[in-house]
C-alpha cells in the first residue's frame, strides 16, 4: 500500500511569532499511503506544523509541496482533497449529527452525499445519534462525529490532531481500526499528532518526533526502538528526555 512517491514534500518549514521561532526549518516528506506518527511535548511545535500543512497559518519560509502543487501559494487548488479531524474543534454545537454531516457534505461538493452520509454513519455506529444536537454527546460520540465529517470528502490526506484524546482504550482501539481500513481501502496518507505513543507504535509506519520545533527523530517505531535500545516509542522519548531532546 506504502508507495515509494511522497504526496507530501515540506523543505526548511519556519514559524515564528514575534520573538518565538516556533517551527524551526522543519524538513521531511511523507510517502504516499503511509500512516505517519508526529510526536513530541507540549510547546514541540506539533500544532502551529498541522496548522501550515492545514493552510491555517502562512509559514515565514520554508516551502510544502503537496499533491506536487506549491501549497503556500496555491492551497485553494488541493483543499478538495484534504481534511482534518480534532477533539479541541468543536462542530457547530446546535445543529445535530445528520445536519452537521450535511453542511460538511455541500461545503466539500459530495456527489452523491445521501449515500455517502448513510455510510459514514453506519461506519461510525451514528444511526441511534443522528437526531441528536452535537453538544448533548459523550467525548467518545463527538470523536465518532468529527471522524466521520472528516472523512466525508474521501480525502487522499488525513491530518489528525489527536483524536482520541480522552477517550476509553476500547473506543480508541476501534478509531484506530477505522483509520486503518480507511488507509487500507483507499491508499490515503495519515498525518497524526498524538501524545499516545502507544497508539503511534500501533498504527503508524514512521515516526517523527519534534522537541523545541525541530525534528530530532524519525524512522518506523521498530527502527526507533532498535536504534535506542528501548522496548517501546515511550521509553525511546523519555529517553531522549532525559538527554534534553525532547521538550
Amino acid at each position: 500500500m506504502i508507495q515509494s512517491d511522497p504526496i507530501l514534500q515540506v523543505q526548511g518549514l519556519t514559524k515564528k511569532f514575534q520573538s518565538k521561532l516556533a517551527v524551526d526549518s522543519l524538513t521531511f516528506s511523507l510517502p504516499r499511503g503511509s500512516i505517519v506518527g508526529l510526536l513530541g511535548g507540549n510547546g514541540a511545535g506539533k500544532t502551529t506544523t498541522l496548522s501550515m500543512l492545514l493552510g491555517l497559518l502562512e509559514p515565514t519560509s520554508g516551502k510544502i509541496q503537496l499533491f506536487g502543487n506549491n501549497f503556500v501559494r496555491n492551497r485553494h487548488s488541493v483543499l478538495h482533497r484534504m481534511n482534518f479531524c480534532s477533539p479541541y474543534v468543536d462542530l457547530p454545537q446546535r445543529l445535530t449529527v445528520m445536519e452537521n454531516l450535511r453542511v460538511f457534505a455541500r461545503l466539500y461538493g459530495v456527489r452523491d452525499s445521501a449515500k455517502t452520509i448513510a455510510r459514514l454513519v453506519d461506519d461510525f455506529r451514528l444511526l441511534e445519534l443522528k437526531d441528536q444536537p452535537i453538544r448533548r454527546l459523550s467525548s467518545g460520540q463527538k470523536t465518532r462525529v468529527s471522524l466521520a465529517k472528516a472523512l466525508i470528502n474521501s480525502p487522499d490526506f488525513l491530518l489528525l490532531d489527536e483524536p482520541t484524546a480522552s477517550l476509553s482504550p476500547d473506543v480508541s482501539k476501534w478509531i484506530r481500526q477505522q483509520l486503518a481500513d480507511y488507509r487500507e481501502r483507499t491508499g490515503a496518507t495519515i498525518l497524526f499528532a498524538s501524545h499516545d505513543m502507544r497508539e503511534v507504535e500501533l498504527l503508524c509506519d514512521q515516526v517523527m518526533m519534534m522537541c523545541r520545533g525541530q525534528l530530532i527523530e524519525q524512522g518506523s517505531p521498530k527502527e526507533l526502538m532498535e536504534t535506542h535500545h528501548r522496548s517501546s516509542l515511550e521509553e525511546v522519548f523519555l529517553a531522549l528526555n532525559e538527554q534534553g531532546g525532547v521538550g
